[in-house]
Formats: structure tokens, C-alpha cells, sequence
């Protein structure tokens, strides 16, 4: 009897599927591929990476296109044209966030900052994180946290390397490096290498933010509504588990602040504790929680993967590298090290990071937005409740819009400003729902790689050329780990003394 029913609930659940995506729309839905099949939808065109099957699709249907996958509709978009409305005329209507397993699970029930709604809740996020979080102000104030960090990799480089070129594997480098700074500011202490001071604790958090990315850079089968309620995959169990193990350890850290006041110790959750005493209306424990997850999505992986794909451009681009020494060594020179307020100075390193940000965004697909309600985009309608997703890689690699799209040019920035670039380079978003840490992204990746430069000589491990293919992952890593030749440069003899 069990298993008429179920057989009989399966059919129905078939049935209905099958006739929604046979029944053809009466509204001017962009266009989209002929073949959607039941329940799945349009779910087995997308082949990794997604972003550049999107791309190859919006050759064949436009930059603005539209897919079933599963019982959602996501419209996809890659023109500068279409984002600018997207973000101008509907960006109130598209300020939504879409809710599936990984944000009910991770995120307190699309409650953090990045995963809220649009409204008031989200609004005192916005603020808090705009003035109180990642404000020039307050990145200032953790100027010697970055600089020692820089300093603490560059002493381990030059005592790999001080005689001769030797062989360094940067990815796991500048993982630890990123990690470090940005744990030091929530929490003052060190997460990776050494003077690790908690060996347990850091340990449970490098494994939860592994599981994190691993995780939500796999598929969340949210979209497909019988997977969804009968969880085959036990995928949404090992959200659920994670999302547990990440509030405890979390609510750890600031019950350890509460509890273990330091006078003089300045770190974010200290800060936020002390916001909490006369804001405690908006300034939940849950709210603190959800703000450190911010900081170390926007910190961490991110910042990571940008400086070890500019590295692997410099390094197929010798003759890139030279002429950003030579800006270092004109500007700054060989007696000091560079400093976070030489980089405004240094444009031809800046031209470099804007270019691996274009190349190569951590996020090629931005954040999806969720519509609130009907509006249009290109001339066509847009129902209630569609994902949108937007292909900044696609239209940063477009050559109708960029000469020689898929060159590493830096000096395509030269006497040029960056925001008249707005809607066609966009690694960090658009709108009100842009990333607020752009800011900080800046300084670590700017003093990291000024740095490098300036201190050591780079060469590829052998004559061919940096293999330049992506891996799997939520912020766009590396296929393989970037292994590099340096050698340190005199002014780290002056330097580390």
C-alpha cells in the first residue's frame, strides 16, 4: 500500500511538471533553450564552470535569456546595458535575495546581511556594516594587522628563498595569509602557522570554512521540488549539520569576548559587543553572528584567490611584472617597504588588479537577486518571484565591449577613471546590493602584491606558461595550486634586519 501511494504521489508530482513546461507562457519571458524537461527543467544544460556555459548559452539566445531549472525561472544577464537597468529602474524590485537550503541553514534563515531581504532589517545591516565595519575609519584603525601579516609572509619567502630562486606554492600562502588578517581583526588572534594561540579552535574553524566552500560552491537542489522534499542526497542534512557547527563555534567566539574582557584589545567583536550595550534592539547576538560571517566571506577566500590569479598573470606576463617594479622602485624605491599609502600613487599596480578582477572576478556570477514583483528588463517581462543572475564574467570578457577582451592589458586603465566603467566592470556587484567590502579587498591585495613585487624576483617554474584553468568552487579558485620561482630582491637584507 506504501508503495502504490508512493508511486502514485511520484506520477502526480510527474503529471504536474509535465504540464507546466508544455504549457507555453502568455507573457514576453526572454528567450530561452526549446528542450525543458519535467521536473529538472533546463537543469542538464549546465555544465562546469556555469558561468561560461551561461556565456556560450547567451551567444545563441541573447545576452538576456531565460532557463528553468528545476521549478524556478532565473533570468540570466551579461550586457552592461541590461545590468544598468537592472540596477537603476528596477533595483528596489530586485534587491531580494533568493532563499534556498544553503541560506535557511547558513545564513539564520536569510537573516545576515548578504542573504536578508530588502527592508528595515536590512537596512540597519547596511549601516552597521557601511559605518561601523568596513569604513575607512575602521580599516585604518587595522592598518598593523595587515602590515604584519604582509611582513610575516614576506619573511618566510626570503627564508626560502634568500640565496636563490627556489620553488613556493602560493595558493595555501595566501589562503593563510588573508585568513590571518581577517581573524585578527574579529578576533585578535591568529588562525594559521604560527603563534597559533587556541590549536583546537583553530583547527574547528579551518574545517568549517572549508566545508562552507565546498558546499555552497556545489549544487543546492532547492529548485527541484521533490528532491527538496525527500532530500535523496542527504544534502540539506549536512547543511543543516554545518550551519550548526558554525553557529557554535561563532557563538563561541564572542561568549569568549564577553567573558574574557582585555583592556586595549581592539577587535571587531569587541566592537560590536560594546555597539550591543546601547543598540541591543538591532544588535542580537544572532546580528553579531551574522556580521562576522559577512567579514569573512568578503575577506578571506576572495581576497585569496585575486592575489594568486594576479600572480599567475604575472607570471605569464613578464614583461607586466617588470614594468611594476620599475613603478616600485621609482615611486617607493628600494629603501623602505611599500606602504598602504603609496598605492594610490602606484596606477600601473592598481591597472593590474583592476585587470585580474576583470579576468578573473571571485565571483562571476553575482549574488542572485530575487524580483519582488513584475517588472522588465530589455523589453521583456520579468514575473514575481524569477532569480536573476548576472554574468560578470561574461561581460567582462565580451569583445564588444573590451578591445582585445581576454589579453591581460593593464594599461587599459592608464589616465583612464574606473567608474566610467560602472555596468561593465563589476567584480563586486552593482547597486544597493554591492559588496561593502571593497574597500578592504583593495588594501590586502594592493600592499600583498606591491610587495611581492618590490621584494622578490618571479619566474614560472619552467618555460611553459602558467596553466590559467578554473576549478570548482564559490569564488572562482585555481585548477591547481599556483607554484612559482622567487628570489628575494636586496632591499630584503635592509628590510629584515
Amino acid at each position: 500500500m506504501e508503495n502504490l501511494m508512493l508511486y502514485l504521489f511520484l506520477s502526480l508530482i510527474i503529471f504536474i511538471s509535465a504540464l507546466k513546461f508544455l504549457v507555453k507562457p502568455s507573457i514576453n519571458l526572454p528567450p530561452s533553450p526549446p528542450f525543458s524537461l519535467p521536473i529538472i527543467g533546463h537543469l542538464y544544460l549546465l555544465k562546469r564552470p556555469i558561468h561560461q556555459t551561461l556565456q556560450k548559452l547567451s551567444k545563441k539566445y541573447g545576452h538576456v535569456f531565460s532557463l528553468r531549472l528545476g521549478s524556478q525561472l532565473v533570468v540570466v544577464v551579461s550586457s552592461p546595458s541590461a545590468v544598468k537597468e537592472c540596477f537603476t529602474v528596477n533595483d528596489i524590485t530586485l534587491a531580494n535575495r533568493p532563499q534556498t537550503n544553503i541560506t535557511k541553514h547558513l545564513t539564520y534563515n536569510n537573516t545576515i546581511f548578504s542573504a536578508s531581504s530588502y527592508g528595515d532589517h536590512w537596512r540597519d545591516l547596511r549601516r552597521i556594516s557601511t559605518i561601523e565595519i568596513f569604513s575607512t575609519t575602521r580599516l585604518n584603525m587595522f592598518l598593523e594587522i595587515r602590515k604584519d601579516e604582509i611582513k610575516r609572509l614576506l619573511g618566510k619567502l626570503c627564508g626560502i628563498s634568500s640565496d636563490d630562486f627556489a620553488s613556493v606554492e602560493m595558493g595555501s600562502m595566501f589562503s593563510k595569509l588573508s585568513s590571518n588578517i581577517v581573524m585578527r581583526m574579529v578576533t585578535g588572534k591568529r588562525f594559521y602557522g604560527e603563534d597559533v594561540l587556541d590549536a583546537e579552535q583553530a583547527k574547528e574553524f579551518r574545517d568549517i570554512v572549508k566545508q562552507v566552500m565546498e558546499n555552497c560552491g556545489s549544487y543546492d537542489s532547492s529548485s527541484i521540488l521533490l528532491l527538496n522534499w525527500i532530500d535523496i542526497t542527504g544534502y540539506e542534512k549536512r547543511i543543516i549539520e554545518l550551519g550548526q557547527r558554525n553557529d557554535q563555534f561563532l557563538q563561541g567566539l564572542i561568549d569568549e569576548h564577553r567573558n574574557q574582557k582585555e583592556e586595549g584589545r581592539n577587535t571587531m567583536i569587541d566592537h560590536l559587543l560594546s555597539l550591543q550595550e546601547s543598540q541591543l534592539d538591532c544588535m542580537s547576538d544572532q546580528v553579531i553572528k551574522g556580521l562576522i560571517m559577512v567579514i569573512l566571506l568578503a575577506g578571506t577566500d576572495t581576497v585569496a584567490v585575486t592575489m594568486e590569479w594576479a600572480l599567475s598573470h604575472l607570471l605569464n606576463n613578464p614583461d607586466v611584472l617588470n614594468n611594476a617594479r620599475i613603478e616600485l622602485d621609482s615611486i617607493v624605491g628600494q629603501g623602505q617597504l611599500v606602504d598602504e599609502s603609496d598605492l594610490s600613487k602606484l596606477s600601473y599596480l592598481q591597472g593590474i588588479i583592476y585587470e585580474t578582477l576583470r579576468l578573473n572576478p571571485a565571483a562571476p556570477l553575482l549574488v542572485p537577486h530575487y524580483a519582488s514583483k513584475n517588472c522588465s528588463i530589455a523589453g521583456y517581462e520579468i514575473p514575481r518571484d524569477t532569480m536573476i543572475l548576472i554574468n560578470a564574467w561574461a561581460i567582462h570578457r565580451d569583445p564588444n565591449i573590451w578591445e582585445d577582451a581576454t589579453t591581460f592589458e593593464p594599461k587599459r586603465y592608464k589616465n583612464r577613471n574606473v567608474d566610467e566603467l560602472l555596468y561593465k566592470l563589476i567584480p563586486f556587484g552593482v547597486g544597493r546590493r554591492a559588496c561593502p567590502g571593497v574597500g578592504m579587498a583593495h588594501r590586502v591585495v594592493g600592499l600583498a602584491l606591491a610587495s611581492l613585487i618590490q621584494c622578490f624576483e618571479w619566474k614560472r617554474v619552467n618555460r611553459e606558461l602558467v596553466d590559467m584553468a578554473e576549478g570548482v568552487g564559490l569564488t572562482m579558485p585555481r585548477a591547481h595550486p599556483l607554484q612559482a620561482m622567487c628570489k628575494s630582491r636586496p632591499i630584503m637584507e635592509r628590510v629584515f634586519i
